[in-house]
């Protein structure tokens, strides 16, 4: 993926998308208890805070200035009431909020993972890592908030607006239809501000993005841009980076600095004109001290809401655009499912045919075409070529990590379409040229090929793989930790343990994708050793970089452009003289030569 689609994934549209919205609602109302017992909690104390501003103008009407210290008492113990039904609503609505995010996040994190498990191979081939961890992160948390903070200060804002102009309506209805028409105009002049500086940040966000992209690319290629005398243009680069982020950045923090100010005055005119009219209906008995000073609590009241509406608006249009994101994610379709009446497996033991076996990953770009090969069963086949040759397809294909786009591949006589992907997959072990080991301990990355697997057998299987020696050797043996990816180990004994595991899990095909050519000639003995072992009596399917590695396998396949131009034994080929004997001899020949360099460097 091109640099500027990744951060293009991180925009957002400002159009309200209905659809997207539904579904984000239904994530909370899944769990309606938590969402009406916040709304419920919301509105109860709402109305409760609304009260409270009546009961400070009838303390001061009824109370203070009628001199009524009987009545004054009265108006207290339900000011006290009213203040502890307000305390217990915020509570309630505060607890309510917070588990409905967190069971919100659970389930849409729960149902990507689960769709990232059936989603075929092709999808990760084309989706980067990063876009798919922004999703369980970042994006689930967006969704989570609005539908519980979001939408809670989104509601409380409007209920607290009609709460409240229904209250001064009870006082004086003159006075409460001005504050009426000043509270649209609020709104709108937030939204406006919140919509701009918006567009701000994110043009502040994208840049930061293409700023942490130059300086990883600067800093891990620093030998590459010394050596081209790259500085100055980089420098140039940089700068215009960092200019445009700047100018970005101060319209942002402008338009942030008047948004409070331009709120604050026109609340201040419509306070102004409430105080004028105010004086006014107090001269003509139509209000009293008390009441006038409601109607300014009200307004002062009113502020806040209208400024979280604003804020949540802006929220709202990026986790609308995060929900389209996960749902994206969660409705994609795996390109290889079970057909219908698929069965599980007893065994895939028996012959592999290739019949007429066409397949492509880009439409226009064929990687095989009319391939036909038989395998028969326990026979080890090599594949060898030039990268790009299709040798990585073909093993794919045996795996069922893809399947072909035209013809059939069959299993013991049977289309292996009709089997399971399960029960397929139990059955191959694959060991990669660059295999990965999960945080934990050895035993539990080994028992990975198979977690019901006693601690008897993951030492036996080590035992084959050739691990046994150098777990044995560390400290805490079959306990050691591995670290993230196995970065605690080396590179040889975290092959030799990714090939423990594929032996474990007992698989009736296995495959070996140029799984010696990142370690050393002693370890790559080691993994000779124990392959030859495995492979006795199974189906097997070797991808050679060293073709050293390769002189016992039964059948030796060489493939350029998808097509077999070669076939034989190790040393049928040799005798051929053909393009496997140049491929041999030329390597052989590479080998001698870095061997001899080596013998010179070090004398």
């Amino acid at each position: 993926m091109a640099q500027e689609e990744y951060f293009a994934e991180e925009e957002f549209d400002t159009e309200f998308n209905g659809k997207t919205v539904a579904r984000i609602l239904q994530q909370g109302l899944a769990h309606w208890p938590y969402f009406f017992g916040y709304l419920l909690s919301v509105l109860g104390t709402t109305l409760a805070d609304g009260y409270l501003i009546l009961l400070g103008k009838r303390l001061v009407d009824e109370g203070i200035l009628a001199g009524d210290a009987e009545r004054l008492t009265g108006l207290m113990v339900q000011f006290g009431l009213t203040a502890l039904a307000i305390s217990l609503g915020v509570m309630g609505f505060i607890f309510c909020a917070s588990r409905l995010g967190e069971r919100v996040q659970y389930d849409l994190r729960k149902a990507m993972f689960a769709r990232l498990q059936a989603l075929s191979l092709s999808y990760y081939d084309r989706t980067p890592v990063g876009w798919l961890m922004s999703r369980l992160t970042s994006d689930a948390t967006r969704v989570g908030e609005l539908v519980s903070w979001g939408l809670l200060d989104l509601v409380w804002g409007v209920i607290g607006i009609v709460v409240f102009l229904a209250y001064m309506a009870t006082i004086n209805v003159q006075m409460m239809v001005i504050v009426a028409a000043v509270a649209p105009v609020l709104v709108v002049v937030a939204i406006q501000f919140k919509k701009r500086i918006l567009v701000e940040y994110r043009e502040v966000r994208r840049t930061n993005s293409k700023i942490t992209g130059a300086y990883n690319e600067n800093i891990t290629g620093v030998r590459v841009v010394k050596a081209l005398r790259r500085e100055e243009a980089n420098l140039a680069e940089f700068r215009e980076l960092t200019g445009t982020m700047y100018r970005a950045g101060y319209r942002a923090a402008m338009l942030s600095a008047l948004f409070l100010p331009a709120v604050q005055l026109i609340s201040a005119v419509g306070v102004s004109a409430i105080v004028m009219y105010g004086g006014w209906q107090f001269q003509l008995g139509a209000v009293t001290i008390g009441g006038l000073q409601a109607f300014i609590f009200y307004i002062t009241f009113m502020l806040m809401p209208v400024q979280e509406m604003a804020r949540v608006y802006a929220e709202m249009q990026q986790a609308i655009a995060s929900g389209e994101r996960i749902f994206s994610l969660i409705d994609a379709v795996p390109e290889i499912e079970d057909r219908e009446g698929a069965l599980a497996p007893e065994s895939l033991r028996g012959d592999i045919v290739f019949e007429d076996v066409g397949f492509r990953y880009e439409e226009e770009k064929p990687v095989l075409e009319r391939f036909d090969l038989r395998v028969k069963q326990g026979e080890k086949i090599a594949l060898v070529g030039p990268t790009g040759a299709g040798k990585s397809t073909i093993v794919n294909l045996v795996c069922r990590f893809y399947e072909p786009t035209s013809g059939r591949i069959l299993v013991n006589g049977r289309d292996y379409r009709d089997w399971t992907l399960h029960g397929i997959h139990s059955r191959v072990g694959v060991v990669l040229q660059t295999p990965h080991l999960f945080s934990g301990t050895i035993r539990e990355n080994v028992r990975y090929g198979r977690l019901e697997a006693s601690d008897e057998e993951v030492e036996r299987a080590a035992r084959m793989a050739g691990a046994h020696g150098f777990i044995e050797a560390l400290e805490d043996g079959y306990e050691s930790q591995v670290g993230e990816g196995g970065v605690l180990l080396s590179m040889g004994q975290t092959q030799l343990l990714s090939l423990a595991r594929a032996i474990l899990a007992e698989p009736d095909i296995f495959i070996m994708d140029e799984a010696t050519s990142s370690v050393d000639t002693l370890t790559e003995a080691l993994i000779q050793e124990a392959m030859d072992a495995v492979m006795a009596g199974r189906t097997s399917f070797i991808i050679a970089h060293r073709l050293s590695t390769i002189r016992k396998a039964d059948r030796i396949l060489v493939i350029e452009d998808g097509r077999i131009v070669e076939e034989g034994s190790h040393g049928a080929l040799i005798g051929l003289r053909g393009r496997y004997f140049g491929l041999y001899t030329k390597q052989f020949r590479d080998e001698r030569e870095g061997e001899l360099q080596w013998g010179v460097a070090g004398g």
